[in-house]
């Protein structure tokens, strides 16, 4: 090329500069997560939430824990929706779901007595949180986006509401 300018009508025609392509371009670019970094994180924080489901049918279960079932039923169905709605972007983005359990449920189920276990299941909601506190920037997918701060809210709400219980049992008053 001789550095000269082409002003004909079919160079006219043609983008020229990069940023006419910038919808093309890999998240990574822009500072965001890769597909394959947000596959990886949503599949983590899935084996997690299916841990998580089962833990609080696990509590639920329990004789101990008769007291506490509204909570034990919210915590649950949060952790159930958050599974579901990462299965579905997961999919959505090419990815396959992991069928794994975290390892988190082992550890729980090992814990004994009620406070415990809401104690120990607080500590894994509260690592959910940090999670997406520290992942949900990274994402450039908007809808994805949308529903992982819907999950982060909920296990905010679940934390604040496992605290109050725990507090309660503390003092010996009603949950």
């Amino acid at each position: 090329m001789s550095g000269k300018r082409d002003d004909s009508p079919k160079a006219a025609a043609e983008p020229y500069s990069p940023p006419c392509q910038m919808h093309e371009a890999d998240p990574a670019y822009f500072g965001y997560m890769t597909t394959e970094e947000v596959l990886g994180l949503l599949n983590t924080l899935l084996e997690g939430e299916r841990a998580g489901v089962r833990a609080a049918t696990a509590l639920r279960k329990s004789a101990e824990a008769k007291d506490c079932t509204p909570l034990i039923r919210q915590v649950g169905e949060g952790e159930a929706w958050s599974c579901a709605m990462l299965d579905g972007h997961i999919t959505r983005l090419g990815g396959k779901p992991s069928h794994a359990v975290g390892r988190f449920y082992e550890k729980f189920i090992a814990i004994e007595g009620l406070a415990g276990r809401l104690a120990f299941l607080n500590r894994g909601q509260e690592w959910v949180i940090r999670r997406l506190r520290e992942d949900l920037p990274k994402i450039a997918d908007e809808r994805l986006r949308a529903d992982l701060d819907e999950m982060l809210s909920l296990h905010v709400t679940n934390v604040a509401a496992c605290e109050d219980a725990m507090r309660a049992m503390k003092e010996g008053g009603p949950i």
